[in-house]
């Protein structure tokens, strides 16, 4: 993990990779409970013997799974200390370019794009490549923004 000690220091590494996180497994019940939060149980993430018949070989994680899992996935990659709170602003844009299929192994790979400042202290952008183990197109790809107040 990469740690910054004040926005000074982070805006030093603006353009470059921060790192990866660990890599996480994607289990059945992870995506069932992602399922019953948000009332999206379409059959290629939760009937495992249906989505076995069908594009995907086997049921597959909701996009929005794995863009909630960046919060985590990035921790693990950089904090900035000296600073009294970070919040999620948002995100720019987002893609799914393949998907997820239960089991699979994920991790986010992160770059700091960006740190200027705003009218609580400095917004701050990063690319968060979400990649699957083996696969050869990441599984989500988000600019994401956070606002960082020091």
């Amino acid at each position: 993990m990469k740690v910054f000690n004040g926005i000074a220091e982070l805006e030093k590494a603006v353009g470059t990779h921060l790192g990866h996180s660990d890599w996480h497994t994607i289990t059945q019940d992870q995506i069932d409970a992602f399922a019953a939060a948000t009332g999206d149980h379409q059959w290629i993430h939760v009937d495992p013997e249906k989505a076995a018949q069908g594009p995907f070989g086997s049921t597959v994680a909701h996009g929005f799974l794995t863009l909630s899992l960046v919060p985590m996935l990035t921790w693990q990659v950089y904090t900035v200390e000296g600073v009294r709170m970070g919040v999620n602003y948002g995100a720019d844009k987002l893609r799914f370019p393949s998907p997820v299929p239960v089991g699979s192994r994920v991790r986010a790979g992160v770059e700091l794009t960006a740190v200027t400042p705003n009218v609580l202290g400095y917004q701050v952008a990063t690319r968060v490549t979400i990649e699957r183990d083996g696969g050869d197109k990441p599984a989500c790809v988000v600019d994401m923004l956070a606002v960082v107040v020091p």
